[in-house]
């Protein structure tokens, strides 16, 4: 492992955004696991765990989803501030909700979570994208709900074509990168920092 940090590690949140199954939970999860394995300080805010308490007064109505996220991001605001890494997976459909979330949170980085709505709809893990087509759900991001796609994220992940651990293994270095963790994974002891570099470049990370 070696150290790229060009700062002591500081608290920052990554808000992931996508359509519903395009990856959010599962590439965070996965990130997550490995933070914890370096021994970073990390909290993991996800869409559905938040429904079932913070926000389970509201809807999906417009209104209800906007505020859905000022909740979260206010929680957000307090980890990321007190030097805690903090994962947000939201599907966050609206440009102006994810304005707000930069306007809120002193340090946050947007990662776009992309697959196109096909994919998501063949992976539908719990078969929302069907209840949607058939009615049964009104309002659905993808189907009868618009997404609007992020302009200028901090960072993308393609997880048409990324296997969950290639993600994964992007984020960590976008971190280590961006100075939040004192170490990239897999790169040799021996190696100093210009190597490193050119070795990330090689993998196509810079």
């Amino acid at each position: 492992m070696t150290n790229l940090s060009h700062k002591d590690s500081e608290g920052v949140c990554l808000w992931l955004t996508g359509l519903p199954a395009s990856g959010k939970t599962t590439v965070a999860k996965l990130v997550e696991r490995r933070l914890l394995d370096q021994g970073e300080r990390i909290e993991r805010l996800d869409g559905d765990v938040v429904r079932q308490s913070l926000t389970a007064d509201l809807g999906f109505s417009r209104r209800d989803r906007d505020k859905n996220i000022a909740r979260v991001a206010f929680v957000a605001k307090m980890l990321q501030r007190n030097d805690v890494i903090t994962l947000c997976s939201f599907i966050t459909p609206y440009r102006a909700q994810r304005d707000y979330v930069r306007n809120e949170i002193a340090d946050v980085r947007i990662v776009h979570v992309e697959a196109p709505v096909e994919v998501c709809i063949e992976r539908d893990p719990k078969g929302m994208y069907k209840k949607a087509q058939e009615g049964e759900i009104e309002g659905f991001t993808g189907i009868d709900a618009p997404y609007e796609q992020p302009v200028t994220p901090d960072l993308a992940l393609y997880t048409e074509d990324e296997t969950v651990e290639e993600s994964a293994d992007r984020v960590m270095v976008y971190l280590a990168q961006e100075g939040f963790l004192q170490q990239v994974p897999d790169v040799p002891e021996d190696e100093d920092e210009q190597t490193v570099h050119k070795h990330l470049e090689k993998l196509g990370y810079i």
